[in-house]
């Protein structure tokens, strides 16, 4: 992975004085609450949601391009037109559910903080990219320009919406970053001379090609890399961020999915080495390492989440269903951390259980 660690400086003599975010799969994850709705609404005409088909498409395109080629692809009996008229009540109830990514709050307040003009640019219509933010607090007014494709000449992959949110917030093009999850937003960066980092889900693997920088989620991202004032907010080795839930069946060092569990449909950005709390059969919250990763295959993301009980021999839980709150991020992982890693493991573990014990990381 491309990750911005790997540079000495992203900016490369370019000065950076402003960020524009995509919205859906960047800041918020609305894709999956998108999925509820299709399953939903298709169902009212007896037609079942082709996952593999779904997962190949659609992402960056513009409404009406979307909607076109879903009435094609399911044979419904409705125009375009017609289809979003239909759909948008359901989307709009979704919204209100959609969660903010991974370190998005994070990066939305410390940039505001520093006064780095920030700027929303997304393929929605503004009316809805307004709804859905509208859920978040103070992100409407973090953000000094908010652009939908209906407000420029022709959405993303063209450079029309970038171009116009430098534009109003005074900015030259060549001192923007863009910060995106699509390829086509990935394209658009680049038709407009910005720099661009992506943080990608598993089926957008195409942004590796022209981006800048690719990151796993935001909370890789190092302002200071781009010329942008650090983040002070590590507690020595360990990220206190917002609670990640989830659950399954603990079995030997590892968690598996169970019958009607929404575990593992955690959005593609939540990966990496995190520290936590677990709750099993018993009322007693143990310590855990948490390592996350994706398998990378064709056509569908798996997660394998793998628990290593800090003060506990993994040997002697087994087979039960946990419960895991995440509270701390410590890094970026491109493979695995298993047990056969005896001298990363102890390291880890050692700081880990140490970081537990401060308020920053208490069990909620």
């Amino acid at each position: 992975m491309n990750c911005c660690v790997d540079f000495k400086g992203c900016n490369k003599g370019v000065k950076i004085l402003a960020v524009i975010f995509d919205l859906d799969g960047t800041l918020l994850d609305t894709g999956r609450a998108g999925r509820y709705v299709l399953t939903e609404f298709l169902a009212k005409y007896g037609k079942k949601l082709d996952m593999e088909k779904e997962e190949r498409k659609r992402l960056g395109m513009t409404q009406k391009e979307s909607a076109a080629i879903f009435v094609k692809d399911y044979e419904l009996p409705l125009t375009p037109d017609q289809f979003i008229e239909e759909i948008t009540p359901y989307y709009r109830e979704r919204w209100a559910d959609a969660k903010a990514l991974p370190g998005a709050n994070r990066l939305i307040k410390h940039l505001q903080k520093n006064g780095v003009p920030l700027a929303l640019a997304s393929n929605s219509m503004h009316e809805y990219i307004e709804a859905k933010i509208s859920h978040h607090k103070g992100w409407k007014e973090s953000f000094s320009v908010i652009l939908g494709s209906d407000q420029v000449k022709s959405g993303k992959p063209s450079p029309y919406l970038f171009e116009e949110a430098a534009k109003e917030m005074g900015v030259d093009a060549i001192n923007c970053l863009v910060i995106e999850d699509s390829f086509v937003g990935v394209q658009a960066a680049n038709a407009a001379k910005m720099k661009v980092v992506a943080v990608p889900s598993q089926k957008e693997a195409d942004c590796y090609v022209l981006a800048d920088v690719v990151l796993h989620s935001l909370l890789e991202f190092q302002p200071q890399l781009w010329g942008l004032p650090p983040f002070d907010d590590w507690v020595d080795k360990a990220l206190p961020i917002e609670p990640i839930h989830l659950s399954g069946l603990y079995v030997t060092g590892s968690l598996y999915e169970t019958t009607g569990n929404a575990a593992f449909s955690l959005p593609d950005q939540v990966v990496g080495l995190y520290i936590g709390w677990a709750k099993v059969d018993t009322d007693r919250n143990l310590k855990i390492l948490v390592s996350i990763n994706l398998d990378h295959l064709p056509g569908f993301a798996n997660k394998k989440v793998h628990v290593c009980l800090i003060d506990v021999n993994n040997e002697d839980k087994s087979e039960q269903k946990m419960e895991i709150h995440l509270v701390g991020y410590i890094k970026a992982l491109d493979k695995e951390l298993t047990s056969t890693e005896l001298e990363k493991l102890t390291e880890y573990k050692s700081f880990a259980r140490a970081s537990l014990d401060l308020a920053s990381f208490s069990y909620i």
